[in-house]
């Protein structure tokens, strides 16, 4: 390989600048994204394809080669020592090799530490049942999953268990006893693990990715049998996650999942990420937490009521996406464009963003409802 930098330097560069990614793509220099701003660092050469090639393939062992090979995309995991760990995705595009790596960091911070909201800590003591905690890619999920783990693991003796794509934060048993397993070193699918997870005596287990029909469902039969499960879901809020998980099913079981979901269901939290005023990214948090009323709701197939009984359950600890903008932005730590780029309900989120002093005097909330201009906004 003829490039003037080692990968391992490029990572250690990017964990200097409290970058999230690097990205490699041919016919371009390395790419840190900062703060969620991707930066070209042009200092640098432009990539080859080969240059990737070496770069992906050298990190890997022999079996992640021959799986690379024969199906052209990889996950795996890869550190720097006394840096930080890595999430690594190697790929093919466009006939050329590409790879983007995320950094984990080393060190696992708790809830408070995260400025995470405090009822993470009730969720995280709940005995059983299914908690999901949801959001798009790069939300940062595995990282408040992390955080609840070692709220755990710090307080309780539990046999934890974990299934992930690939493992990211490394838990050292503190209280707890810990196991990690990873799919392709220690198992071949998340539904080959859960089939056999309860042999394992475990206390909690945590599902990486919930992705398809058997993941889903046997989760939610681990949590049936008096086990805590997490997972995750790449949805925005706490109604579409339940449609999401009941749509995975044949129209014929859907009644039966309806009702094992809304026995088993516990939790959900989605989370976004956006900019923090002073510098780095911040989560905004919807919190649904489950109670007769909601599995009423869940049972009946009315999800589309869920958002009110969030609107309702301050007493719980549940708040709503918007509500938790409105805050941030109240105390300064987003702009309000930022918060209305996030935010669920436009109209509504400008509405009480002018009733509390905090939108523009000039916003009209009628602008954003136009779903052509809205389109034009994100194609942008």
């Amino acid at each position: 390989m003829n490039y003037p930098v080692a990968l391992d330097q490029l990572l250690r560069e990017l964990v200097a600048v409290d970058g999230s990614d690097l990205h490699l793509r041919a016919g371009e220099p390395p790419v840190f994204r900062i703060h969620g701003h991707l930066t070209r660092q042009k200092k640098y050469p432009k990539l080859t394809s080969d240059v990737i090639h070496a770069m992906g393939t050298g990190i890997m062992n022999q079996r992640q080669r021959d799986r690379f090979d024969e199906i052209l995309e990889i996950d795996l995991s890869y550190e720097v020592a006394d840096c930080a760990r890595f999430r690594v995705n190697v790929f093919h595009q466009r006939r050329n090799v590409g790879a983007v790596m995320r950094q984990i960091p080393v060190d696992i911070k708790s809830i408070d530490e995260m400025g995470l909201p405090t009822v993470l800590k009730e969720v995280a003591d709940l005995p059983r049942g299914l908690v999901l905690v949801t959001g798009p890619t790069g939300s940062g999920k595995s990282t408040t999953l992390a955080a609840m783990i070692k709220h755990i693991n710090e307080r309780k003796y539990r046999h934890i268990v974990t299934i992930e794509d690939p493992i990211e934060f490394v838990h050292q048993d503190i209280r707890c006893s810990v196991e990690q397993r990873e799919l392709g070193q220690d198992t071949h699918s998340f539904g080959h693990a859960l089939r056999h997870v309860l042999r394992q005596n475990p206390d909690i287990v945590l599902v990486g990715e919930m992705r398809d029909l058997e993941t889903i469902g046997l989760a939610i039969t681990v949590a049936e049998t008096g086990h805590l499960v997490f997972g995750t879901l790449h949805t925005t809020d706490a109604s579409q996650t339940v449609d999401r998980i009941i749509d995975v099913f044949p129209p014929e079981q859907q009644p039966q999942i309806r009702m094992q979901l809304s026995i088993v269901l516990q939790a959900v939290v989605s989370q976004t990420l956006l900019p923090r005023t002073s510098g780095g990214r911040i989560a905004a948090h919807e919190i649904l937490m489950v109670h007769a009323n909601t599995r009423a709701l869940i049972r009946e197939a009315k999800t589309f009521q869920i958002p009110t009984v969030i609107q309702a359950g301050a007493d719980h600890g549940m708040v709503s996406l918007d509500q938790t903008l409105l805050g941030l932005l109240q105390k300064g730590e987003v702009t309000y464009d930022d918060a209305l780029m996030k935010c669920s309900n436009v109209t509504d989120f400008v509405n009480r963003a002018k009733r509390m002093g905090l939108a523009p005097v000039t916003v009209d909330a009628v602008e954003f409802n136009d779903p052509d201009a809205a389109s034009d906004e994100e194609a942008s």
